[in-house]
């Protein structure tokens, strides 16, 4: 049995879908299902269960899944060791981030590092952070990118960079003709905010109960590009990561108004498992993100200064 097949059918059972098992191996969802067959003829048994467009493992499945990740996980070591001896960097990277990093934050570097490295395959998911968190630790993904790196037993948390918040407005609202203000400035303004369960949301909120501050919240929603389509249409203001919202800044659509008397900033970090043994590929990923982001630093402080 081939240990790519092994491979898909861990994907299938982690992910409880076959769609993404196939984005993660870059096949199509059809190999996908005929790989499972493949596995069920050779062993007689069912392994996997579709019922209302749900997956279930079932028992002897189970007992598939704990050897062949266990087969997988050594097969990916001797291909991480044999890569490093050779100094070779290929294989397939999945990594996972929250959605305003990967977009806006992550989508440069990473084709920069594909330019570097073309042989490597990423595999890049859009989650939520709790859920990156629990997938690193179960081994579905090598690297999370997250927002407000929560401590984990047996999770090992990189720090790499700190983004500003900062008030987006319409340019027509009368904030926006201040280039800072201070944050009471704020106070009752109708607001559109992240869901109250988002790490970003919550910060926001600490900050302005320290300095008696609170905003009108008129919507909460789960994403940033919507955040900003509320703010420009003016159905309010908003606190986001400054990186965000560049582009309609510079086209006129949105304005950013920095606070002249705190500093709301969202630290961003990669996480991965304890004791994990990375692949040439991680490794080189995780120096590439880490070295570009001090450089864009100094190059920041250099322009400033």
């Amino acid at each position: 049995m081939h240990i790519e097949t092994l491979k898909v059918f861990c994907d299938v059972v982690e992910t409880r879908s076959f769609s993404a098992a196939a984005s993660q191996n870059f096949v199509t969802q059809s190999a996908v299902s005929q790989q499972i067959r493949a596995l069920e003829t050779k062993y007689e048994c069912k392994l996997i269960e579709r019922t209302r467009g749900a997956v279930q493992v079932t028992p002897a499945g189970e007992i598939v899944y704990q050897a062949s990740k266990e087969i997988v996980q050594r097969h990916l070591e001797m291909e991480g060791s044999l890569q490093s001896m050779n100094h070779r960097v290929g294989g397939t990277l999945r990594i996972a981030t929250v959605y305003s990093v990967g977009l806006y934050e992550l989508s440069s570097p990473l084709r920069s590092f594909l330019r570097a490295y073309p042989q490597v395959k990423v595999h890049l998911d859009y989650s939520r952070s709790n859920k990156i968190h629990e997938d690193v630790l179960r081994g579905v993904i090598d690297l999370g990118i997250v927002a407000y790196p929560s401590k984990r037993p047996y999770l090992v948390i990189l720090p790499f960079r700190e983004d500003r918040l900062v008030l987006i407005c319409h340019p027509q609202h009368p904030l926006a003709s201040s280039r800072q203000i201070p944050i009471n400035k704020v106070h009752g303004e109708a607001a559109i905010g992240f869901e109250r369960d988002i790490a970003t949301r919550r910060s926001i909120d600490r900050a302005l109960r320290s300095r008696g501050v609170a905003l009108r919240y008129v919507a909460e929603v789960d994403n940033i590009d919507t955040i900003k389509r509320f703010v420009e249409v003016g159905q309010g203001v908003a606190i986001v990561p400054e990186p965000a919202v560049q582009s309609e800044v510079k086209s006129e659509t949105l304005t950013a108004v920095e606070f002249s008397d705190e500093r709301i900033s969202r630290p961003l970090a990669i996480v991965h498992r304890k004791g994990k043994q990375f692949s040439l590929a991680a490794q080189r990923f995780v120096e590439f993100l880490t070295i570009k982001d001090a450089l864009d630093e100094v190059g920041a402080k250099v322009e400033a200064g």
